[in-house]
């Protein structure tokens, strides 16, 4: 337990916690920003269409779609005081609030995309940890601590977390029969059907994969193999960076076979609690810093 305990507090600098939240807080923002119109636009749907699911169960019938439009724009309006660092005990509970509800309400209104869930349980654990101890309005940095070493670890446990589960889904659904690579193959056919039906683009590599089925299975293994191996992450950075890459790479994979984007962890995004997230912080204040003084010349 106290090897536990010594691993899990490890001390880490302020500084890497505060890149996670501009990073994170700023992915947030502008995928809120980018698909603004799409998120105020449901407000306008059918009653019939309306479907609550996690937190919106609260509700019995659509919110007046003034009121869901103020909720969305409030929600960047609170991003931005999240990323800055301002206010941040009472700001960044209320962005992880309004983070929750819009992304929650917007998946009320037909299809889940569960790719946003990651997202918001990492802005839900920055919104209860001290992530603006630096980088924020009149603070002064303090040196590492165990403070803000267990929530980056809390951050890297959750990305695991989430691989593990979809693992588990798919033996749970399939079993050992996932191995060879026959379900898979499956999947790649109705989903680029689909696609072609709709007029939507199809994955590249989709049909070289539907004519040599035998290629699936090693895809089928490795999948399983990250998904479930993902724990090993939190074992030591380089096994971080080892898995990180491999997940990135799957994704990728699953672009060319499918055509289905999964833009949180294809950023990176989604694996920056595995790495020293301050360093691209630290890169982008001074690029900016220097192209600040070029332009002054």
């Amino acid at each position: 337990m106290k090897r536990l305990a010594d691993w899990w507090f490890a001390p880490a600098p302020a500084e890497r916690l505060a890149a996670l939240r501009i990073l994170i807080g700023g992915y947030a923002l502008v995928y809120i920003a980018v698909r603004l119109r799409e998120f105020i636009a449901v407000a306008d749907y059918g009653r019939t269409q309306f479907q609550p699911v996690g937190v919106v169960r609260l509700l019995d019938a659509p919110l007046p779609s003034s009121v869901a439009t103020a909720i969305t724009i409030a929600t960047c309006v609170v991003l931005v005081a999240f990323v800055v660092g301002a206010w941040y005990r009472v700001i960044a509970p209320l962005t992880a609030l309004a983070l929750l509800w819009t992304l929650t309400y917007r998946n009320s209104w037909g299809q889940v995309f569960h790719t946003e869930n990651l997202l918001a349980l990492h802005v839900i654990a920055l919104a209860l940890v001290p992530a603006a101890d630096a980088w924020a309005p009149r603070v002064k940095p303090p040196g590492p601590s165990g403070d803000y070493g267990w929530p980056i670890k809390l951050l890297a446990a959750l990305t695991a977390a989430t691989y593990v589960l979809a693992g588990i889904a798919k033996l749970r659904l399939a079993g050992v029969d996932w191995l060879d690579g026959e379900l898979l193959r499956n999947h790649i056919a109705v989903d680029n059907l689909r696609k072609a039906l709709l007029g939507d683009p199809i994955a590249p590599l989709g049909h070289v994969f539907l004519d040599h089925p035998s290629q699936l299975i090693v895809f089928s293994v490795l999948t399983l193999v990250i998904e479930l191996g993902a724990p090993v992450a939190l074992l030591g950075r380089r096994l971080g960076y080892v898995w990180a890459l491999g997940a990135w790479g799957f994704h990728v994979g699953v672009i060319l076979m499918m055509n289905i984007w999964f833009p949180y962890p294809l950023l990176g995004i989604a694996f920056l609690p595995l790495v020293p997230a301050e360093r691209i912080v630290q890169t982008v204040i001074k690029s900016a810093r220097g192209i600040r003084l070029r332009l002054a010349r």
